[in-house]
């Protein structure tokens, strides 16, 4: 696996994306401007961010990497 994927920066960055993919999906709702199929997309991509940088965060901590 590469360093740069298990440093602090990366795994900030796909949390913040996953973050702010929810928030757009939460817009997106509140004002009908993607259809039920898209926002479901935009929904998976947002949890997977999220379930991206929670795993390489742990991995991170077992391999006690400091970036």
């Amino acid at each position: 696996m590469p360093d740069w994927l298990l440093s602090r920066p990366a795994i900030i960055a796909l949390a913040v994306a996953g973050g702010a993919c929810s928030l757009l999906v939460s817009w997106c709702q509140s004002g009908a401007r993607l259809s039920p199929r898209q926002l479901g997309w935009l929904s998976r991509a947002s949890y997977g961010f999220m379930a991206a940088s929670i795993v390489l965060f742990i991995i991170a901590g077992f391999f006690g990497t400091e970036r």
